[in-house]
Parts: C-alpha cells; sequence; structure tokens
C-alpha cells in the first residue's frame, strides 16, 4: 500500500484512537473558533470524552473550517 493511500486517513494517537487537531497554536476567534486547529471550544472541551466516531467527526468540521 503506498502512501497515497493512506493520505486522507486520520491521523491517530499513542493510544490508537483518532489523534487531537491541535497544532498548538490556540487562540479563539469571535466565533469562538480555534484559529489553529478549526474546532469550536465546545468541541475542544468535548475531545477527552468524544467517542472515535465523535472525534473523526469534529476533525472533519475542523478542517472544513480552516479551509
Amino acid at each position: 500500500m503506498g502512501s497515497e493511500a493512506l493520505a486522507g486517513a486520520p491521523a491517530l494517537g499513542a493510544d490508537g484512537r483518532p489523534a487531537s487537531p491541535c497544532v498548538r497554536q490556540c487562540c479563539l476567534d469571535d466565533a469562538q473558533v480555534c484559529l489553529g486547529c478549526g474546532r469550536t471550544l465546545d468541541e475542544i472541551r468535548e475531545w477527552r470524552a468524544a467517542s472515535d466516531a465523535r472525534r473523526l467527526q469534529i476533525g472533519r468540521d475542523a478542517r472544513a473550517r480552516r479551509a
């Protein structure tokens, strides 16, 4: 399997769960969206308890906000 096949795959953390999209450039805009990762404040707070499916959705939503 080439690296191209994995290009769209979500990154996994050391625990095997979807990795946080945090890039350590945290600054919220007026809409409470992080300018670094694109997550909302509520999504950032939710991350630790979120299921894998929810984490994947948060990641997709964050990427869409940054696009």
